[in-house]
């Protein structure tokens, strides 16, 4: 019973927040971080669970009745959600949208359960080299598919590296870049990077945005769709399914990435595709659909094997660390109840976000009128309190507004902080496994390239870094060939 109230709590929140816009689930999670500490770990992440999933369905309602995404992953569903609301059909483009989030949540909470516990299993087999690889592919195609500019990912990956190897030194028991500062010795707080970064650094960024919140429609009628409506929106809420599923599974991708993926699928395959952009149903069963997915999906790298798909999920396995679960495969075989109950609680939190989202349309749209300048203070504070609670210490304010500053700046300057914040959680595991790697092999790297399945996994790596690196370098060469003036 406990655990249905946190899954009912987080899915609640999470349609909160994914209607109101500039917070997000990113920021909500690290905020809500300090409160899992005195949670029981099963009811905790299935809370933050709710939170994450129960956002991608938030999102859709905004952008379907006034045009304004509260995620960025409904920020496709605009192009005809909102279309579809000015042509008196916000009701069935709100139901499609809610059925096609609980087709994909259905199928995605069936697929963790059907190939997790295989996946855990044989990564039971992996050694210190494999689990190495796997984490350095993990942050390079993060830092790939993070943003557009690879450069300024990976710089961003390298400063998460960086910070993640503050404080003692497990081996030797030396401090490490702590500066002299005794509070610096037990390293950074997870906690207080997640809520600088994420929530402090986004609140700053919102206040400089003009607030223009124009609500087209209160009254929402007509929910059901028709049957003509059921059968256009079958097969892009199918294809959507798979096509998140499958990009879920990738680390770095977004929800954003694969709702856009969707909608430009559904836009090729359409026989008359005028009609996106004004008012398609497709174009909102199909995206729709596709996030959900990978929100979901996002799970199984993260409890088969460890390693974080996106900087939501590394949220996620902060909050296992902080319960003192050493985040692997081993949680699947040690840990049981957390695995099967978070795969029962995403059902179940599906279920309930339909029950949810459609009854409560009213009461999302009058929270859309209140000024984000009065939101702000009551964000910071909850932010404060939770991050003096872990331990007590004043240094981890100050250290958390310096953070929020750096935030601000890095977002200033587009900095990607996603692959920072996953370079930050691998970074310990991945120092840890490299000189267990090397203490096996005594001191010879060819370790990694000895043994087939660390061997695939470079493999994989070098490739991806020659296809990302290879347009570049040839639109550069071609530049310094053309002898054409510009």
């Amino acid at each position: 019973m406990q655990n249905l109230w946190f899954c009912f709590i987080g899915v609640f929140l999470g349609t909160l927040i994914g209607v109101l816009p500039g917070i997000g689930p990113l920021a909500t999670i690290a905020m809500l971080l300090p409160i899992t500490f005195n949670v029981p770990p099963v009811a905790a992440m299935i809370m933050l669970a709710g939170i994450y999933y129960g956002a991608q369905y938030g999102g859709s309602t905004t952008a379907i009745l006034v045009n304004l995404p509260g995620e960025t992953a409904a920020v496709v569903t605009c192009l005809d959600g909102y279309q579809m609301a000015r042509q008196g059909r916000a009701g069935p483009a709100l139901a499609i949208a809610a059925i096609g989030s609980f087709f994909a949540g259905t199928v995605c909470t069936l697929i963790i359960a059907m190939f997790g516990p295989p996946l855990a299993e044989m990564a039971l087999k992996f050694g210190a080299p494999e689990y190495f690889s796997l984490m350095l592919m993990g942050l390079v195609m993060a830092a790939v598919l993070a943003g557009d500019n690879i450069t300024k990912a990976l710089a961003m990956v390298v400063m998460g590296l960086l910070l993640g190897i503050v404080g003692t030194d497990v081996n030797s028991g030396m401090a490490r870049y702590s500066f002299g500062i005794p509070e610096l010795t037990d390293g950074i707080g997870f906690i207080v990077i997640a809520v600088g970064v994420f929530a402090v650094g986004e609140i700053i960024s919102n206040l400089g945005e003009t607030e223009e919140r124009k609500v087209f429609t209160s009254n929402v009628t007509g929910l059901m769709p028709t049957k003509a409506d059921l059968k256009a929106s079958f097969w892009p809420i199918v294809r959507g399914t798979g096509l998140g599923a499958f990009l879920g599974v990738l680390p770095g991708t977004g929800p954003a990435i694969a709702s856009f993926s969707s909608y430009m699928l559904e836009k090729k395959l359409a026989k008359d595709p005028s009609r996106f952009g004004k008012g398609a149903i497709e174009g909102v069963a199909g995206p729709e659909s596709a996030n959900n997915a990978d929100a979901q999906c996002k799970f199984i790298p993260t409890l088969t094997l460890g390693i974080p798909a996106s900087a939501v999920m590394a949220l996620m396995l902060g909050a296992l660390t902080i319960q003192g679960i050493a985040p692997g495969p081993q949680v699947m075989t040690q840990k049981p109840d957390l695995f099967w109950g978070l795969v029962a609680s995403m059902w179940i939190g599906n279920a309930m976000l339909v029950i949810l989202n459609l009854p409560l349309v009213g009461l999302w749209v009058m929270l859309l009128k209140v000024p984000y300048r009065l939101l702000f203070p009551a964000i910071m504070a909850f932010s404060c309190i939770g991050i003096y609670s872990v331990n007590n210490s004043p240094f981890e304010l100050y250290l958390t507004a310096i953070f929020g500053i750096i935030g601000f700046v890095w977002m200033k300057l587009e900095m990607p902080p996603a692959p920072m914040l996953l370079g930050f959680v691998l970074g310990p595991l991945m120092e840890e496994n490299l000189r267990r790697a090397l203490l096996i092999s005594r001191g010879d790297p060819t370790v990694f390239f000895t043994r087939p399945i660390s061997l695939g996994f470079m493999i994989v790596t070098a490739l991806v870094i020659v296809v990302m690196v290879l347009p570049a370098v040839k639109a550069r060469r071609a530049a310094i060939t053309d002898p054409t003036p510009r």
